[in-house]
């Protein structure tokens, strides 16, 4: 169940430029980054050969893509919002995107953030900017920090 349940468009609208709630902490797994290089193809060995990344890397840990946790996004914000009369939602795109610090292996992540812009979309949707930073439990930098615009419809 989402954190923050909200009715209808109305309330969801009452959250533009409020932060939301911190979401819940989620670890990232080896396994998790595997799958993710399987779908992107991405099988740089700084990712996925554990016992190399212990012996060469300066992280002595397997780090995820930076990818992995932009792709979050969508599962974290969905685990932390849920509107009531949206019949489905879409990613629309991403103003800015940076990563300013690796996720190594075993990493727990949360997503914080904030609404900064919602406008009408169609007859029935919304356009939702998201100001989204994904952090890693007791790091002083973020994952990911991302403008995340998202189309949600009633």
């Amino acid at each position: 169940m989402a954190k923050l349940e909200l009715t209808n468009f109305e309330e969801f609208k009452t959250w533009q430029g409020k932060a939301l709630p911190e979401g819940d902490w989620m670890v990232v797994t080896q396994e998790m980054i595997n799958d993710f290089a399987k779908a992107t193809q991405d099988f740089q060995w700084i990712h996925v050969d554990v016992e190399r990344a212990e012996k060469y890397s300066p992280f002595k840990k397997p780090v995820a893509h930076g990818f992995l946790s932009l792709s979050l996004l969508s599962k974290l914000l969905g685990d932390l919002i849920r509107v009531k009369t949206a019949q489905m939602g879409v990613n629309y795109g991403m103003n800015k995107v940076r990563f300013p610090n690796p996720v190594l292996v075993g990493s727990r992540l949360r997503l914080t953030g904030s609404i900064s812009d919602m406008e009408g979309y169609g007859d029935t949707g919304l356009k939702i900017t998201w100001n989204c930073a994904v952090e890693i439990e007791n790091s002083d930098k973020p994952a990911c920090v991302a403008e995340f615009i998202s189309l949600m419809f009633e």
